[in-house]
């Protein structure tokens, strides 16, 4: 059993649920993908050496003014709209006020009152354990603009975490990066699907913002983070606990695995007769648990007050309006679409979604394989290679042209699927298009009777017990000649066309 901090063991998950009512909430930040950062003209390239991506401005030197990035703006009321927001007609920028080395200005750059947008929702689907869908509602209380913070690195400890290390350094190439922070209201009534409401909307949210194409919002680098609260209450109560928040959760799975740790550990302390301390939290994704970070601030510690040196932001409506006239099909109601014209199954569709393949096979598909094609390869070949290599499917080096050109030569009977895995091998390793590859591996099936019809005479001749089966009318018998002729012939023959051989000339 897992202890609390308390030292009480975590409460099974059952008996939480038996006792109190958990509520959520998720804050979700995501880095917008312009080319320059929030209010300055640094570049905001993921991966450069530290501090090469700065200046006076995002590193807080005294007479540096900030400028609004446009585009950022832009990105935000986009947001806004794709998630029914209302869209401020006027706001501002504030200063929140606080003291960590990885704002060199001592504050952060926010909106605080006055956000970009806020009271919106989003329709969140979900399994209902009968082979089905439910939809449960997540009310969206604000979308604001703000800037990330530098990246502190702790050296000389054990965890990589500032206790025990014996210096930090900071990289400050990520402060000043454009940031839109995405807040719910609190999510009540959820029960027993907390943790799976929560990974649900994450996932969903994050296919969102792919889709109005402005982050890339990969998770494992940063550029999407969740923090999650949660509170318990006694059942019936109709006062909400007191909240913890687990800070930067950069999986989908992990942000589930957080609800349920959290309700387990908070259900502890309260039964052990304690209060909840709010507070900050880390969540450790090799032992699955959080650990204490800091006591959570209010809204007033941070002294928030507008910022002097930017001027209001004030979209016009029809501005707004041009903006909503560019935004993607909803990511939701684009998926049940495509299922219905692919006649995917609900699992076959989960699983094309949950590999992150939808996109690929959509462009493959429109590249002329078929729809179990495009899903056969992308699902099955293709993903165990990038799961092995530990890369991202798009990040392979196989394109959907490259897989629909394969299928082409497969439904030509130039290929089989055993001599396509060999081309997807070529296409991996930049020998070529699927073509060339064929040509320069010597992979193409081998059609020509005189050779097929003389590695039958062999496999007969070497398995005359199994020849004799055939004879007497054991018609699958067969399969062990066939295997014996693809062998011979290194999985270049065409299986169907060697059965017919084997029998014609065996009965």
């Amino acid at each position: 059993m897992t202890a609390t901090h308390t030292g009480a063991a975590l409460v099974p998950f059952d008996d939480v649920l038996a006792s109190y009512d958990p509520a959520l909430g998720l804050e979700v930040h995501v880095e917008l993908n312009s080319n320059t950062k929030m209010f300055c003209g640094c570049p905001t390239e993921f991966g450069a050496e530290p501090n090469t991506q700065v200046c006076p401005t995002c590193l807080g030197l005294p007479g540096a003014m900030p400028v609004v990035n446009a585009k950022a703006v832009e990105s935000a009321i986009r947001i806004g709209l794709a998630l029914n927001c209302d869209i401020a007609e006027w706001c501002r920028f504030a200063r929140k006020n606080y003291f960590y080395p990885d704002m060199p200005k001592n504050f952060q750059t926010s909106q605080y009152d006055e956000p970009i947008a806020f009271d919106g929702w989003m329709d969140v689907t979900l399994d209902d354990g009968d082979g089905g869908t439910e939809v449960f509602r997540v009310e969206i209380e604000r979308a604001h603009m703000e800037e990330d913070t530098g990246k502190s690195l702790h050296v000389g400890g054990a965890t990589g975490r500032i206790h025990g290390a014996s210096h930090s350094l900071v990289d400050y190439n990520r402060a000043g990066i454009p940031l839109i922070e995405i807040v719910t209201r609190p999510i009540v009534g959820a029960g027993e699907k907390a943790p799976e409401i929560a990974r649900a909307y994450v996932a969903q949210l994050r296919e969102l913002i792919l889709a109005l194409g402005v982050s890339d919002a990969r998770m494992d680098q940063g550029s999407i983070r969740a923090d999650v609260n949660l509170s318990l209450a006694p059942q019936g109560s109709e006062v909400l606990g007191t909240r913890t928040e687990t800070k930067n959760v950069n999986s989908l799975r992990s942000v589930e695995r957080a609800v349920r740790y959290e309700m387990q550990r908070h259900a502890a302390i309260l039964n052990s007769g304690a209060s909840i301390l709010q507070e900050t939290r880390h969540w450790h994704e090799d032992t699955g648990i959080t650990t204490s970070g800091r006591e959570k601030s209010d809204a007033e510690d941070y002294r928030y007050f507008p910022e002097p040196d930017l001027v209001p932001v004030a979209p016009s409506r029809e501005w707004v309006e041009e903006l909503r006239g560019t935004l993607p099909e909803n990511p939701t109601q684009k998926r049940a679409r495509l299922q219905a014209e692919w006649g995917f199954s609900d699992l076959e569709m989960r699983d094309t979604v949950g590999a992150g393949a939808l996109g690929l096979v959509e462009e493959t598909i429109a590249a002329g394989a078929s729809p179990q094609a495009a899903r056969k390869w992308w699902l099955s070949e293709l993903a165990r290679r990038a799961n092995d290599s530990g890369l991202e499917l798009a990040a392979l080096g196989v394109t959907p042209g490259d897989v629909a050109s394969v299928q082409k030569l497969v439904d030509a009977g130039s290929l089989n699927d055993k001599l396509a895995r060999q081309v997807f091998d070529g296409l991996i390793a930049g020998e070529g298009t699927p073509e060339e590859i064929v040509e320069k591996r010597g992979l193409a099936i081998v059609s020509d009777e005189g050779a097929l019809s003389s590695a039958v005479d062999n496999a007969i001749a070497a398995n005359p017990d199994v020849a004799d089966k055939i004879r007497d009318g054991k018609v699958a018998a067969a399969g062990a000649l066939i295997g014996a002729v693809m062998k011979e012939m290194r999985g270049q023959a065409d299986a169907g066309r060697v059965r017919e051989l084997i029998l014609e000339k065996l009965t």
